[in-house]
């Protein structure tokens, strides 16, 4: 319960520091492919000595995916709306998360994942990157194979 509260908290001061940057939207792509049906809108991002800091808004429509992901640092994920469904590359791991429901996924974990709406209303993520400074905040994966 306690990481749960901490990320809500990470997640608030992400957007209370974009309140005060003043920080301005922008659309742009998901950068996972082949991904389809995802758009990604920058909410802040910023430096701390050698640490990156990037707050995005992910919305996933329904039937859209991220296409197959890994990340190299920390990501804190709030479901605002919808339902993500999260699955691993070791084909066997599928976790569901509901609107008000947090996430994190770990630099260390070495299985790829997808996130998936397989909902009818569109899928609205509120994320907090953390990763080293100039990094890319995913890296494209194989498919492994695994059948939906």
């Amino acid at each position: 319960m306690t990481g749960v509260v901490e990320m809500r908290g990470l997640i608030r001061v992400g957007l209370g520091g974009v309140v005060v940057v003043g920080a301005v939207m922008t659309a742009s792509p998901a950068y996972a492919t082949p991904g389809h049906g995802v758009t990604v809108k920058v909410i802040g991002q910023w430096t701390v000595k050698d640490t990156d800091y990037v707050l995005r808004e992910i919305t996933i429509r329904p039937g859209g995916a991220t296409g197959w992901h890994r990340h190299p640092g920390l990501v804190f994920a709030n479901v605002r709306a919808g339902t993500l469904t999260h699955r691993m590359s070791d084909c066997v791991t599928v976790h569901r998360y509901r609107a008000g429901e947090d996430l994190m996924e770990a630099p260390e974990e070495p299985r790829a994942h997808l996130g998936e709406n397989r909902g009818s209303e569109p899928l609205i993520l509120d994320v907090v990157y953390v990763s080293p400074k100039g990094v890319p905040l995913s890296t494209d994966a194989p498919d492994p194979g695994c059948a939906r």
